[in-house]
């Protein structure tokens, strides 16, 4: 039976309760230079001082009594049988594009040859490769060629960024359809914890896994207890926004507005959190070179119960005073206003906080011009160390996945 409080986000900046995240593992270990744009990496991590840093990430949570949880364990959590276990390997090696009956039957064998369900959980997130599984298939003529691909299922490497496969919005979930076939994987392990965790199943489905665009949770910000904005950017699409909200604005739901913010379709603006987060009431910080008019699009639900949809166009910072109805917000660029500043911080993700309680951010040490002008407009900060955990090209919001916050 689902518990009442197994998610409850209404907002950017309510006192953080209870955060999902994903420690990295050994697919960090499984990145070549070769296959880095492949596995959408601009670089490889150093394992090791990424776990560090990671797990200095979480001692922040839980030094401020956040509970922390892991999503290998909900994972594990959720395979309660061995019908839903088996069926779980099932799509796993489907999903892995393994095709041929042969390997399948040999994959499915060397997962149930695992004794313990969290090592098997972890090795799917792990990767595997050719050479790890010779005594369940033997050699194959391809392997003794030294051009062919290493791997046999690809590592997952994105998954520490928990928070694009799924996301919790007021007390139910969307589970994505991911832009890439690189990450569409890892929304499967989502998939299992909203239809079989004992906490998680029955949670609302606000959006599908199964749905023909894409849809990443990174592109979604809550900005209070009405108002959910959705970048429209290089991996959301508009279409998907426009089914998300015919599902979450409904009359038993307290959103009346979805803004569908159109951001460039870049890498650099890759989710509307790389563009804009919220650290407080009326204060947020934003990348550099956004543009001062910005497209946005209020799609509410009309009198006839349709969803109507109507365009305005103005500064990022009008569009947030309308919002939420403020006489004025105050948007703290990463990086100020010296462009050298900007673009190392902005790389780093300067402008991605991870907001845990109103006017509480956590942010990395690296971004410390940032971090200083944060501190001087009142924002009390909490650092974490970053130089591997960085490489991937995230920061805290993007590694983490809020369960429950208090409602402001």
């Amino acid at each position: 039976m689902l518990n009442d409080t197994a998610i409850k986000v209404y907002s950017e900046i309510g006192k953080l309760k209870k955060v999902l995240l994903h420690r990295p593992g050994k697919e960090l270990e499984n990145l070549m230079p070769e296959y880095l744009e492949r596995l959408l990496f601009d670089d490889i991590p150093y394992l090791e001082i990424a776990q560090q840093e990671h797990d200095a990430f979480a001692k922040i949570f839980e030094s401020l009594g956040i509970e922390v949880v892991y999503l290998e364990d909900l994972v594990v959590d959720s395979l309660l049988n061995d019908e839903i276990k088996l069926q779980f390997i099932k799509e796993y090696i489907e999903e892995a594009g393994i095709k041929e009956s042969r390997e399948s039957s040999m994959l499915k064998d060397y997962f149930l040859s695992f004794t313990s369900p969290k090592e098997m959980v972890l090795k799917m997130m792990e990767g595997i490769r050719k050479s790890e599984i010779n005594d369940y298939r033997g050699p194959r003529l391809a392997d003794f060629l030294s051009n062919q691909y290493p791997f046999i299922i690809d590592p997952m490497p994105n998954l520490y960024f928990t928070r694009d496969p799924f996301a919790t919005v007021g007390e139910g979930v969307s589970i994505h359809k991911m832009h890439t076939v690189t990450r569409n994987r890892e929304t499967l392990f989502a998939k299992y914890i909203f239809n079989c965790n004992p906490i998680y199943k029955g949670t609302k489905l606000m959006y599908d896994r199964t749905e023909k665009y894409s849809l990443e949770g990174g592109d979604i910000l809550i900005l209070n207890e009405e108002i959910v904005a959705v970048g429209i950017s290089q991996r959301t699409n508009p279409n998907s926004i426009e089914k998300f909200a015919n599902t979450l604005l409904t009359e038993d739901s307290s959103f009346k507005k979805v803004l569908a913010i159109d951001i460039p379709k870049t890498r650099a603006f890759m989710h509307l959190d790389t563009v804009f987060t919220m650290v407080d009431y009326d204060k947020f910080t934003i990348h550099p070179n956004i543009k001062s008019d910005i497209a946005v699009y209020v799609l509410e639900r009309g009198d006839d119960g349709n969803i109507k949809i109507t365009e305005g166009k103005g500064s990022l910072e009008d569009i947030l005073k309308k919002a939420l109805n403020l006489d004025k917000v105050k948007l703290i660029k990463c990086g100020g206003n010296s462009i050298i500043d900007a673009a190392r911080e902005q790389w780093n993700d300067g402008s991605n906080t991870l907001c845990i309680a109103p006017g509480e951010v956590i942010v990395y040490t690296r971004n410390y011009v940032t971090n200083q002008i944060l501190q001087q407009e009142g924002i009390k900060i909490y650092t974490m160390p970053s130089s591997e955990l960085s490489r991937g090209r995230g920061g805290p919001r993007c590694m983490s996945m809020p369960l429950i916050r208090e409602k402001i």
